[in-house]
């Protein structure tokens, strides 16, 4: 049987405190609430960590954040040795924000790469301290300080980010959108969430489901600190935190 969890990182990013009730435990030993702050592993961004209160003070840590059955049955791993809730039992929820924070910044920073690199995208992974995003690019003028010079604009440039929602209908006229060259949102929902960056997404807007800061700014300074070539037209970039060192 699958649980239905209400979401609430899809709307607030920076909800780092919630509370829950434990509907259920699941097979692989996880926590199911009835809804949840905890980012699920998902979309190249890893799970959210944190611990839940209970009632008398006590913690749960939790390990890792994953889904269920389907996208909507949120499954929270405890870390070894932590005691299990009951089922019926309320938690306040709290997300490990500082990781979290890293992970929103960078998310957002991967997404103004696929701006600056223009290309499709083959492969990404979100990191605390080091994200890299994968584009089929035979252009070989792309470097490290050429990229990271126009990141840098479009962070400073303060754009705000926003979420919007549109239907299978909208989102199948419009199939440009997505940017990934191998993975395609999920359709049959009812609707699609879009990450837009700038007014009306006029910087950016792509299906994603992951977490984001509001405003470019929030991105911090960041670089490419590495380029390396994965095949005859595959370029892996590697987004890290900070400024570019010199050379």
């Amino acid at each position: 049987m699958a649980y239905e969890t209400e979401v609430l990182f899809r709307e607030d990013s920076y909800l780092s405190t919630a509370e829950g009730t434990v509907l259920a435990i699941a097979g692989n030993g996880g926590i199911i609430l009835d809804r949840t702050n905890f980012y699920a592993t998902s979309g190249g961004q890893p799970g959210d960590t944190g611990f839940f209160e209970r009632a008398d003070g006590s913690r749960i840590e939790i390990a890792t954040t994953v889904t269920g059955e389907t996208k909507n049955e949120i499954v929270h791993m405890l870390a070894q040795g932590q005691q299990m809730p009951d089922v019926g039992e309320k938690l306040v929820l709290h997300i490990d924000w500082q990781r979290r924070y890293k992970l929103m910044r960078m998310h957002t920073a991967c997404h103004l790469l696929s701006v600056a690199c223009p290309f499709p995208i083959t492969g990404a992974a979100v990191g605390e301290d080091e994200s890299r995003v994968d584009f089929d690019l035979p252009d070989q003028s792309y470097t490290k300080e050429s990229v990271t010079e126009k990141l840098m604009e479009l962070v400073q440039a303060n754009a705000p980010v926003s979420i919007h929602w549109i239907s299978d209908e909208e989102f199948l006229a419009n199939p440009d959108i997505v940017k990934s060259k191998n993975v395609r949102p999920p359709v049959g929902l009812g609707r699609i969430r879009l990450v837009a960056i700038g007014e009306n997404g006029s910087v950016d807007s792509q299906p994603c489901g992951g977490t984001h800061v509001c405003e470019t700014q929030e991105v911090g300074e960041i670089h490419i600190g590495k380029i390396e070539k994965k095949g005859k037209e595959n370029r892996r970039f590697r987004i890290r935190f900070g400024s570019l060192p010199q050379a």
